[in-house]
């Protein structure tokens, strides 16, 4: 069992920064291919990025690249959403996921666990 829980969002500009965290518990995190999702009012809830166990393959939705990066410390069970030059079709509520390796990473239904989300709103 992984519980996941998000922070870091809030309000910004467009242009502005903001990091987003997601802490794990237990002792496996390594092992997980670790994603951030997000859904707007209204829509489905999609990618934005994923990462592998060892952080060594990432995977970009191309909405986002070049503007998010994400990232993970196994050491400290978390992973981060690095997210620059925002714009206000970014907002959205945010959410980690976390699920076993080689799953279909753009998959939202293969991620077994999922955090509460954290709002991101963008104003112009």
């Amino acid at each position: 069992q992984v519980q996941l829980v998000e922070s870091g969002g809030g309000l910004a500009q467009a242009g502005d920064s903001l990091r987003l965290s997601c802490a794990a518990s237990g002792r496996t995190f390594g092992s997980y291919t670790m994603a951030w999702f997000r859904q707007a009012p209204g829509k489905e809830r999609d990618v934005v990025a994923t990462v592998t166990g060892g952080g060594d393959n990432t995977y970009y939705a191309d909405s986002v690249k070049g503007r998010f990066t994400i990232s993970r410390d196994n050491a400290k069970n978390t992973v981060y959403l690095k997210m620059n030059s925002l714009k206000p079709e970014d907002t959205a509520v945010y959410y980690c996921a976390a699920g076993a390796p080689g799953i279909p990473r753009s998959l939202a239904s293969w991620y077994a666990y999922w955090g509460q989300g954290t709002q991101v709103t963008v104003s112009s």
